[in-house]
């Protein structure tokens, strides 16, 4: 019992190193987020957080240069320029992005603005949904908010809740699933299934989180109830640290990942999610012992592949 007390204060001590002496600005403009912060209006951050995360899935540098030809070719501000369908699937025509066309985009932009026009925003509606899944308690940013940790059935209401998120927007965007495209199913998070929604995970981080120079903090619910994106980075760092020993990043893994994090910030698990992905995306982790690549790594103190432990 003492040694995993140890071992805990001791990856607590390191989760705090790594956050701490990360270049958030300069890491912030290598990263999608940097273009929600292009934009002051939070209905123009909510459009532009939602793109950035949808299309945040390979190599970094490809996903920059595409969203700025998206916001590049729809030329005008995203709340005006996502009012009308035809105008964004004429300005996106012969898009491409990995397994989306410019319509796919279209019609997401377009359902997440008319959710706006009839909800206020899309932050609004998140917190009516999370309301009438009886997660009221996380459904504002207050000081007793987050006094427990989600339950496990909570955190089921959760995963439910941004379903039927991801299904307003499909349905107000006209996105239909089941053709001989893999594009718009991949949009947004499936209906059923035990995907881990890395993408959409992201955007609600950056919603939700307190303003830090990277997450905007403009959505009215309690970052308590977030899960950990679990990206290959993370998934790796998480199985060095022996936070778990599942080989997919789905939900479950999502899962162990936050239950870990929680430990040393129960009011704000994912708080070190940006610190720790830039880590491993600068330190090309090998999951192994390697001189040269975990040298200046703040991990490796107390990776199992230094210390000796299993996972």
């Amino acid at each position: 019992m003492k040694r995993a007390l140890r071992i805990e204060n001791e990856i607590g001590r390191a989760l705090e190193r790594t956050h701490d002496a990360c270049d958030r600005a300069a890491r912030r403009e290598a990263d999608p987020v940097g273009f929600v912060h292009r934009y002051s209006d939070p209905l123009d951050q909510e459009l532009v957080a939602l793109l950035a995360a949808t299309m945040a899935f390979g190599s970094v540098k490809v996903i920059r240069r595409k969203i700025d030809e998206v916001l590049e070719r729809i030329e005008l501000r995203p709340v005006d320029a996502s009012e009308s369908l035809p105008r964004l699937q004429k300005a996106l025509a012969k898009f491409r992005h990995r397994v989306f066309i410019g319509d796919d985009l279209a019609r997401l932009l377009f359902g997440a603005r008319a959710l706006q026009l009839e909800h206020g925003s899309l932050g609004g509606h998140f917190e009516s949904i999370l309301a009438a899944q009886n997660l009221s308690r996380f459904a504002s940013k207050n000081e007793s908010a987050s006094s427990e940790k989600p339950s496990e059935e909570e955190y089921e209401r959760f995963r439910d809740s941004i379903r039927r998120l991801a299904r307003a927007l499909r349905d107000a965007g006209g996105i239909r699933e089941g053709g001989p495209r893999r594009g718009p199913a991949h949009l947004l998070p499936n209906e059923t299934g035990s995907g881990g929604m890395k993408r959409f995970l992201l955007f609600l981080r950056w919603m939700i989180r307190p303003n830090d120079d990277v997450d905007l903090g403009i959505w009215r619910v309690d970052p308590a109830i977030l899960v950990c994106p679990v990206d290959v980075h993370i998934h790796r760092l998480a199985t060095n640290l022996g936070w778990t020993k599942r080989k997919g990043a789905d939900w479950t893994t999502a899962l162990d990942v936050t239950r870990a994090l929680a430990r040393h910030r129960p009011k704000d698990p994912v708080a070190y999610d940006f610190a720790l992905c830039h880590l491993g995306m600068l330190q090309n982790c090998p999951s192994r012992r390697d001189e040269v690549r975990c040298e200046g790594c703040g991990i490796r103190p107390v990776c199992r592949h230094w210390v000796g432990r299993s996972a």
